[in-house]
C-alpha cells in the first residue's frame, strides 16, 4: 500500500538518519519524524507490530518457532484399570456399581460364552452355516452395554452378542436367526449373527465394516437437534477404524457435535491382519483427538473399567461432546468359522491371552468368589443350565419353517418393479417344471 514515491521518501529518511542526506525541502516537520522512526526500526531491528497477531483460523492453538519441529506424538494415553489380573481392586480404585449389578453382568457374559461354544460347535457340524465367537471381548461389549440407558441406540458390528442379551434378547431370538428361521426379523435373508431388535434399540448387524459408524454419527446429530436424552452408539473393531467411514463419522461427529459415542474393541487383529500392520500410530483413541473430541483408552479386560469409562463417556456426550472409547482386549478365537486363526498366530500367543486373571470372565469372577456370592458350584450349576437352554431353543427353531420362497422378493422395493415379477414369474416356472428335484427341500419353507 506504499506507493512509489513513498518507498523513496522512506529510504531518503532511513539515509538521513545515518548521515548519508538530508530530508528533501518537501517533506514537513511531522512527516520527518515518522520517517524518523521508521528508519530508526529499520536500522536496529523487524518492524514489530504493537497488536496481537491474527488466529489462524485453522488451528485451535498457536505457538510460533523459529526452528522446524515436527511431532509424530501427541503424548502418551493411559489404559483405565480399576481391577488387576489378581482380581483386585488397584490402589484407589473402587467398584463403579454394586455386586449384585456385577453379577448380573457377569452371568450375561457366561451366557454368551456358553452360546458361542455350542453354536460354533453346531456351525462345524453343518446345521448353522456360520458364526463368530466372542470369545475375550465378552467384558467390552457387556460393561459398556451395562453403562448405557435404556433409551440410547446402539449400532452394532458383528461381535456384540452381550449387547444384544444384556438387552433382553433371548437365546431363542439367537438360535431362530443363526438358523434362518421365517419368524427372525431378517425373514432368513441374512447371514448368521446378523441380528436385529429394534424394541431394544438394537440396530442391525450388517456385513460390511464400517457402514454403521457414520450412521451412529448422523443420529447422533439428530439427538442434538431434537434435544433429546440418548446417546447413538457405534461399536467396532480396530480394523473397521481404517475404513474411510470411521474418519469421515468422527470428523462429522466433531464438527456438528453429535451425540455419539465410539466403542472401538481393540483386539489386535483384523482378521489375519496384526495390528503393527494396520496403524503406525498409537491405537485408535489418539484419533479421536486429531478430530478434536474427548477420548479415553481402557483395559477391555475389566468389567469395571469399561463400565466406568462407557457412564463417563456418556455425560459428554449427552453435552453434545463426542466420545471416543478405546477397549483394549484380545481375540482369542479365529475371526469366524471361515477362518483358520493358527495359520497366522501362534496357539503360544492365545494361551498366553486365555491365562485366568487376563481373560476378562475369570477377572470378574475372582471378584465375585472374593465376595462370597459366586463359587465353582454355581458356575456349574448355571452354565449346565445355559446349554440346556440353548439346546432347547434348538429344538424349537429346527422345527420351524423358513420362510416362504415368494417372500425373496418383497421388502426389496416399496413397490414390486416389473423387474421383480419377471424373476418371480420365471422362478416359480422352474419350481413346477421341476418338482422331483425341489419338492423335498420346499417342504422345509413356509407356503406362500
Amino acid at each position: 500500500w506504499v506507493s512509489q514515491i513513498g518507498t523513496q521518501a522512506m529510504a531518503t529518511a532511513a539515509a538521513a538518519l545515518r548521515g548519508a542526506a538530508a530530508f528533501p525541502p518537501w517533506v514537513s516537520l511531522a512527516g520527518r519524524k515518522v520517517f524518523a522512526s521508521v528508519a530508526s526500526a529499520a536500522a536496529f531491528g523487524p518492524v514489530r507490530s504493537q497488536r496481537a497477531l491474527s488466529t489462524f483460523t485453522g488451528v485451535r492453538d498457536e505457538e510460533f518457532t523459529v526452528e522446524p519441529i515436527f511431532k509424530n506424538h501427541a503424548g502418551p494415553i493411559p489404559i483405565l484399570q480399576l481391577i488387576n489380573e489378581d482380581g483386585n481392586a488397584v490402589d484407589g480404585a473402587k467398584l463403579p456399581f454394586t455386586i449384585d449389578e456385577g453379577l448380573s453382568m457377569y452371568k450375561t457374559m457366561v451366557r454368551v460364552s456358553v452360546i458361542d461354544h455350542i453354536m460354533n460347535s453346531l456351525q462345524r457340524q453343518g446345521r448353522v452355516s456360520f458364526y463368530m465367537t466372542s470369545n475375550g471381548e465378552e467384558a467390552a461389549c457387556v460393561g459398556s452395554c451395562a453403562a448405557l440407558h435404556e433409551q440410547d441406540v446402539v449400532w452394532p458390528q458383528y461381535r456384540e452378542l452381550g449387547v444384544f442379551m444384556h438387552r433382553g434378547f433371548s437365546i431363542q431370538q439367537v438360535v431362530d436367526q443363526c438358523m434362518s428361521r421365517f419368524n427372525e426379523p431378517g425373514k432368513g435373508r441374512q447371514m448368521p449373527i446378523h441380528y436385529c431388535a429394534s424394541e431394544i434399540s438394537m440396530q442391525a448387524v450388517t456385513s460390511p465394516l464400517a457402514t454403521q459408524i457414520p450412521q451412529a454419527a448422523g443420529a447422533g446429530y439428530a439427538f442434538r437437534l431434537g434435544g433429546e436424552a440418548r446417546v447413538a452408539v457405534a461399536y467396532f473393531g480396530d480394523g473397521a477404524a481404517s475404513e474411510g467411514d470411521f474418519a469421515v463419522a468422527l470428523n462429522f461427529a466433531a464438527t456438528l457435535r453429535s451425540q455419539t459415542m465410539f466403542l472401538c474393541r481393540n483386539n489386535g487383529w483384523a482378521i489375519s491382519t496384526p495390528v503393527k500392520e494396520q496403524y503406525a500410530g498409537d491405537g485408535i483413541a489418539v484419533r479421536g483427538i486429531a478430530y478434536g473430541m474427548q477420548c479415553i483408552r481402557v483395559d477391555g479386560n475389566d468389567l469395571a473399567s469399561v463400565y466406568l469409562a462407557t457412564q463417563r463417556a456418556r455425560e459428554f456426550c449427552i453435552q453434545g461432546e463426542p466420545v471416543v472409547v478405546e477397549m483394549m482386549s484380545y481375540r482369542r478365537g479365529h475371526h469366524s468359522t471361515s477362518d483358520d486363526a493358527a495359520r497366522y498366530r501362534s496357539g503360544a500367543e492365545a494361551k498366553s491371552f486365555s491365562r485366568p486373571g487376563l481373560e476378562p470372565i475369570s477377572r470378574m469372577r475372582i471378584v465375585l468368589e472374593r465376595e462370597g456370592v459366586w463359587n465353582e458350584a454355581k458356575e456349574k450349576d448355571f452354565r449346565d443350565a445355559v446349554r440346556d437352554e440353548v439346546m432347547d431353543a434348538m429344538k424349537v427353531s429346527e422345527a420351524k419353517p423358513f420362510a416362504a420362497v415368494s417372500d425373496m422378493f418383497s421388502d426389496v422395493w416399496a413397490a414390486e418393479t416389473p423387474q421383480l415379477r419377471q424373476q418371480r414369474k420365471e422362478l416359480f416356472e422352474h419350481l413346477q417344471k421341476h418338482p422331483d428335484k425341489y419338492s423335498e427341500r420346499l417342504a422345509k419353507f413356509s407356503k406362500s
